[in-house]
C-alpha cells in the first residue's frame, strides 16, 4: 500500500484545472493497481482535483480536516456538494484537535498528512509560501524528512 499526501495551491484558474488534473493522473497512474491510499484536507484546488483523482484511480480517501468548523468556516457555497461529495466517499476522516480554523490548525493539518505518507504530491508554481503553513513549506518539510515529493506544475497553469 503506497501512501501519498497532497499539497497545492488552492486558488487555480478555471483553466488550469484540467491541466493539473490530467498531470495529477500521470503522477498516480503507477499506483492504480488498488494499493493507492490518497491523504487529503479537501482544501479547494489542488486537494480536490487530487481526491477525485484518487477515487477515479480505484484508490481510497483519507481525509484530514484542521478543524470541527472546517466546513462550515472555509468551504464556500459554491463549493459544498464537491466537498461534500469527496468526504461522503472517504474511507476515514480525522479531524484535528481544534473547534475553529486558523494557522494552528491547517499547520496541525499539513503535519499530521506529513506524518502519515510515504510521497508528497505538489500542486505548486514553486514560489514561496506567503505566510507560514502554504505549498511551499510543506513542500520543504517534506524534503527535510526525507519524504520523496512530486512538484506539478504543467505549462499553462496559473493561480487566480
Amino acid at each position: 500500500m503506497t501512501r501519498i499526501g497532497i499539497t497545492g495551491h488552492s486558488k487555480l484558474s478555471a483553466e488550469s484545472v484540467p491541466l493539473v488534473r490530467e498531470a495529477l493522473s500521470a503522477v498516480l497512474a503507477p499506483y492504480e493497481n488498488g494499493d493507492l491510499v490518497g491523504v487529503s484536507c479537501l482544501a479547494r484546488g489542488a486537494d480536490q482535483i487530487f481526491a477525485g483523482v484518487v477515487l477515479e484511480a480505484g484508490g481510497r480517501l483519507e481525509v484530514v480536516l484542521p478543524s470541527v468548523d472546517y466546513r462550515e468556516a472555509k468551504v464556500k457555497p459554491h463549493n459544498l456538494d464537491q466537498f461534500d461529495d469527496l468526504l461522503m466517499r472517504s474511507s476515514l476522516v480525522r479531524y484535528m484537535p481544534h473547534r475553529t480554523a486558523g494557522r494552528e490548525a491547517y499547520e496541525d493539518a499539513n503535519e499530521t498528512v506529513l506524518g502519515g505518507i510515504d510521497r508528497l504530491v505538489a500542486v505548486w508554481d514553486g514560489q514561496p509560501a506567503d505566510g507560514r503553513g502554504g505549498t511551499g513549506d510543506a513542500v520543504e518539510a517534506a524534503r527535510e524528512r526525507g519524504v520523496p515529493v512530486d512538484v506539478v506544475w504543467p505549462e499553462g497553469a496559473r493561480r487566480e
